[in-house]
């Protein structure tokens, strides 16, 4: 049977992509990678899942960049240059979670976007969606760009309380085959969380 390979992207930034990964990480025995990091180097995304899933497998970033803006900004003022051709899957046998950095059109370089890294490593997506004024628009903005570009969504995760109205809207909008994931907020995020 083929491992598991699964990209976490999100309908915006700080909604909970990084749980998210930690979450679907620990249920699949997955290892982690986060192909690009920018800022909190002393906190990063992939020492968070480590954290949480002390037992999985984390690859190191491609970049990790210190300036906390989007890849495409912190990379040019560092002087690094970002290319899609740069990025490469880790080589592995496991199951593996890839956490994207932002929404689908965080700028990786002038002309490249979060998006156009999902298509080049070739993998179905996570879409993590979070609830708060505008959120369905972002979600049906978010699946109909993935379409347009063929990407498979095999799960919709609803992260923290929902608005029913708006499940129902979302989920009216959804794929059929896409599978709907509900967590919760959690109120203390600690190893075993997920146990």
């Amino acid at each position: 049977m083929n491992p598991i390979k699964l990209f976490i992207t999100g309908i915006d930034t700080e909604i909970g992509k990084t749980i998210v990964s930690a979450y679907f990480t620990h249920k699949l025995n997955a290892d982690y990678w986060k192909p690009i990091q920018s800022g909190d180097l002393h906190h990063s995304d992939s020492m968070k899942v480590k954290a949480l899933v002390e037992k999985a497998i984390i690859h190191p970033e491609r970049y990790a960049l210190e300036i906390p803006a989007s890849p495409c900004e912190s990379a040019a003022k560092e002087g690094v240059s970002i290319r899609l051709e740069d990025f490469s899957l880790p080589n592995t046998n496991n199951n593996l979670v890839v956490e994207g950095a932002g929404g689908l059109f965080v700028p990786i370089n002038s002309n490249t976007y979060m998006i156009d890294l999902i298509v080049h490593l070739q993998l179905p997506v996570v879409l993590v969606t979070r609830n708060y004024l505008g959120c369905i628009n972002h979600t049906m903005l978010s699946i109909e760009a993935l379409r347009t570009r063929g990407v498979v969504i095999d799960y919709l995760v609803f992260n923290g309380e929902f608005n029913p109205y708006s499940v129902e809207a979302i989920k009216g909008f959804a794929d059929q085959t896409t599978q709907i994931i509900t967590l919760p907020d959690f109120d203390k995020i600690s190893k075993g969380m997920f146990d």
